[in-house]
């Protein structure tokens, strides 16, 4: 659709809640005019307007934290839009993943488990140990018993696999999961690391289809 369908506020803005394209997770709220969506759509990468500067600012453009524009969608009213997008790096000026932290109200009932949560678990436990975690103990071993762990858990995996043994199989996958994660931590990789780079294959592979369909 073309932008100027679009319903900005008197002042000409619109809301954009941005979206980690793999998570989904909202990582922050921010405003455009028709300008900013504009070059946001032509250089593939955020820009907003500043409300308090009053003035155009890209993302990243001294912090070199970007984000690059997966998809833009308006809501049924065309006054809001959600822009997924591919996050290098924090999305929030205080450094954080996201500028959503503060939590009001948690139904512990009702939490879910997730990836992201799993991964700042095992962060947490490098960062401040806890006295018989499991998770303290590999990371106080250091890196060679974190890497004799994947590859244990990697045997596993192959052996319940050629079993044929499916339960078997996703157990031993979780254990997998779990342990590279650590070995993440470890080594400073972010989940935003790894997903970039299956994102860059995903591009390539499209790339080879399309060759062997010519």
């Amino acid at each position: 659709m073309n932008i100027n369908e679009l319903k900005y506020d008197e002042k000409g803005l619109i809301p954009a809640v941005v979206v980690d394209f793999f998570t989904k997770k909202v990582l922050t709220v921010a405003y455009m005019n028709k300008e900013s969506l504009q070059i946001t759509l032509d250089e593939g990468k955020t820009c907003f307007f500043s409300r308090s500067r009053q003035q155009l600012w890209r993302k990243g453009e001294t912090s070199g934290n970007t984000q690059k524009v997966v998809k833009i969608t308006a809501d049924c009213d065309l006054d809001a839009l959600t822009v997924e997008v591919i996050k290098a790096g924090p999305a929030c000026h205080t450094g954080a993943d996201s500028c959503f932290n503060e939590v009001i109200f948690d139904d512990e009932n009702s939490s879910s488990f997730s990836a992201d949560a799993l991964f700042e678990l095992i962060k947490g436990r490098k960062t401040d140990k806890k006295e018989g975690s499991y998770t303290t103990y590999l990371f106080e071993k250091g890196i060679d018993k974190i890497l004799k762990k994947v590859g244990e858990e990697s045997t596993e995996v192959i052996i319940a696999g050629k079993a044929n043994d499916k339960k078997d199989t996703i157990y031993e996958i979780a254990d997998l999961y779990y342990h590279v994660m650590v070995l993440m931590v470890e080594m400073g990789i972010s989940i935003d690391d790894v997903m970039s780079e299956l994102a860059s294959r995903h591009v390539i592979d499209k790339k080879v289809k399309q060759e062997k369909m010519t």
